[in-house]
């Protein structure tokens, strides 16, 4: 099936909690195929806005539409389109490697014989095979980002949204998540990236919009942003932009390379 050009649209995106505001009037585009990184201080909404289109809570105001549905109209449509990798890891640690991609293929509804190959597939590609039929408990950190991005997968999104998908990894496993997410836009992929790492913005975004105070206060290429900022690098840019220092200065990105 072709893909729209555009895979997600926001306009005019307000969310608060009581009394707080928390996304005040936010409009982005994001085409096909591409990363777009959503950078800004804690607190500044970004997990706020993965939520909303993903579909796991509402705005108060605006619309947003993902692969082509309307997330507050036909979220159906729009769960059916995603793939979702949170802050915390959401593998069961009582199942197995290969369990836990069986269990997401049963809830995605596929064939057993498809659901199958598909295991066997994501397992080779993630380099889990060996620890398929070990209990993910035993599994190191970064397998366990591996395998809770491989159940992201198994249903093959058109969209995925990275909640701070390195937050905690060592550099390798880092810069292996990164060349996923390369091998994942060769295949046609977005996603939709929200880190502290601003290195790892840097390194794989081809759009960044930076929010501050519930608003979207910049966006544009890593170049462009350092361009306009007068800044070697999007550290440079992040504390002229917001007058916020970055909260992670990632010298162990810096080791991945």
């Amino acid at each position: 099936m072709n893909q729209p050009a555009t895979a997600i649209e926001v306009r005019g995106i307000l969310k608060s909690y009581g009394d707080h505001p928390v996304l005040q009037g936010i409009d982005l585009t994001v085409p096909t195929g591409t990363v777009y990184a959503l950078l800004g201080p804690n607190g500044a909404g970004k997990t706020t806005m993965v939520r909303i289109l993903s579909t796991l809570t509402t705005a108060d105001d605006g619309t947003a539409r993902v692969a082509g549905f309307d997330v507050r109209t036909h979220p159906g449509g729009v769960r059916r389109s995603i793939g979702v990798t949170g802050q915390f890891s959401a593998i069961d640690e009582l199942l197995t490697g290969r369990e836990n991609l069986r269990l997401m293929a049963d809830l995605a509804h596929l064939p057993a014989r498809e659901a199958a190959a598909r295991t066997d597939e994501l397992l080779a590609r993630f380099d889990l095979v060996e620890a398929a039929d070990r209990r993910s408990a035993t599994y190191s950190g970064g397998m366990r980002r591996r395998l809770d991005l491989a159940m992201t997968l198994v249903s093959r999104p058109r969209v995925i949204f990275l909640d701070e998908p390195t937050t905690g990894l060592d550099p390798r496993s880092r810069r292996d998540l990164w060349q996923i997410v390369h091998e994942l836009l060769a295949d046609g992929v977005t996603i939709f990236l929200t880190t502290q790492y601003l290195e790892e913005a840097d390194r794989l975004a081809d759009t960044v919009g930076l929010l501050d105070g519930g608003r979207l206060v910049a966006e544009g290429t890593p170049t462009e942003l350092k361009e306009r900022a007068g800044g070697e690098t999007l550290d440079d840019v992040f504390l002229a932009l917001t007058g916020h220092a970055a909260t992670h200065r990632s010298d162990d990105l810096e080791a991945a390379r």
